[in-house]
């Protein structure tokens, strides 16, 4: 017999409901599964009749998940999805991949909190302050100074940034992922008191474009924390206040003035011109894309406004040009969870606070790869002085504070 712990019934109904709802499957079909008529199914998911453990273990198979997922312990984390649903169904009502989106972002969330309970490491929350847009205010003026703001608070000074990611998720406390989206979809944020600020990333759109969308949300994060949003690449009409500072944020972020007009000038000291190789090179540098940094460099009056648009009116292949220059490629990494998220995760596992399953289920991949991911973090390769290669076993439980 199963032992379940003790778990509020319309809590454990709304979480069998979304779960139902995710794996696309009517009220119907899940009472079928259970051999149920339809309205038990919804007393079930109402939370007025609980569902019996042989059900709970029927349900979990049936949606693809954990029967610890569903019944875990503790109090329930905030609810980031109506909000963005209704955001959502505004634009495109009844579009199935954004709710699945929405319920991604949302399962993330419980299940880092899971883990920190589990491991007693609390995110560290380190939110710049809130900044109110007024009227009287011109935007991209605020954002630049509130982009030099916080590479000060930050202490980045004026050069590029490479690891993004890792740098709002541990200086910051943002809980990024990465997963499927719509493609005219850039992410979608959600706060609340407890988690923070959650971010879903496009993990279809390239690196750049991911990394633009990243200081995006983290624009909104700093002028209305307290509104979940969901955002389009591009939007009909005049774009409203916060979006335009979300941009104009990210953009002066990632490539600040400084440092970008002494690295101009001094090519243009240098070769008496600035030719399209060189907008090529100072996109790479930034790890942006050659459209992102063209139009920075048209907004800060260094190169004629329209230049993005003729080249793109001549055909100018961004891909073939960065092979013909031999760009270094830049590292970007294509986990869908944060470092720190899957640490928590294998570290929880080696230290039998959860199964090889349950370590499967909170990083969505099968029990081979599980124990490939704790294989991979628990070795390191070493060079010998000889020359050979040698493959060594890290103990990451080994205290180096105990007295040996």
């Amino acid at each position: 017999m199963l032992n379940l712990p003790p778990i509020d019934p319309e809590r454990l109904g709304r979480l069998l409901a979304e779960a139902r709802k995710a794996r696309g499957l009517t009220q119907q079909e899940a009472a079928a599964h259970l051999k149920c008529s339809r309205p038990i199914l919804i007393a079930i998911e109402k939370g007025t009749r609980p569902p019996k453990p042989e059900e709970i273990i029927k349900l979990a198979s049936l949606y693809g998940r954990s029967v610890h997922e569903l019944v875990r312990p503790g109090e329930p984390v905030a609810d980031l999805q109506p909000h963005l649903r209704a955001i959502a169904s505004k634009v495109e009502p009844g579009n199935g991949q954004i709710e699945a989106a929405i319920q991604t972002l949302q399962r993330f969330a419980e299940n880092y909190h899971e883990l920190e309970r589990l491991m007693d490491a609390p995110m560290n929350f380190s939110f710049p302050p809130e900044v109110q847009l007024s009227n009287y205010v011109k935007i991209d003026v605020l954002a630049e100074d509130i982009a030099i703001r916080e590479r000060n608070r930050l202490g980045l000074g004026d050069q590029p940034i490479y690891d993004l990611c890792g740098l709002l998720e541990t200086d910051v406390g943002l809980r990024i992922m990465y997963g499927d989206l719509p493609s005219r979809i850039a992410g979608m944020y959600a706060y609340t008191g407890a988690l923070g600020c959650c971010i879903l990333i496009n993990r279809k759109h390239p690196v750049e474009r991911r990394r633009a969308s990243l200081v995006h949300e983290y624009g909104h994060v700093i002028v209305d924390r307290y509104k979940p949003g969901v955002d389009y690449l591009t939007h009909p009409g005049k774009k409203p206040a916060n979006e335009r500072f979300a941009e104009a944020f990210g953009m002066c972020l990632l490539m600040p003035s400084t440092s970008l007009r002494r690295r101009f000038n001094e090519i243009v000291s240098t070769t008496g011109d600035f030719h399209v190789a060189d907008l090529c090179r100072l996109s790479n540098l930034y790890f942006v894309s050659v459209e992102a940094m063209a139009y920075r460099l048209e907004d800060l009056r260094l190169i004629p406004d329209g230049t993005m648009k003729h080249l793109r009116e001549s055909r100018f292949e961004v891909r073939k040009a960065k092979e013909i220059l031999q760009l270094p490629q830049q590292q970007e990494t294509n986990n869908s969870y944060p470092d720190r998220y899957v640490y928590l995760a294998v570290h929880a596992y080696e230290q039998a606070k959860i199964s090889e399953g349950q370590l499967a289920g909170f990083l969505e991949v099968d029990r081979v790869t599980a124990r490939e991911i704790v294989e991979q973090m628990s070795q390191s390769t070493s060079v010998m002085d000889d020359g050979t290669v040698e493959e060594c076993r890290l103990d990451f439980q080994r205290s180096l504070l105990a007295e040996n």
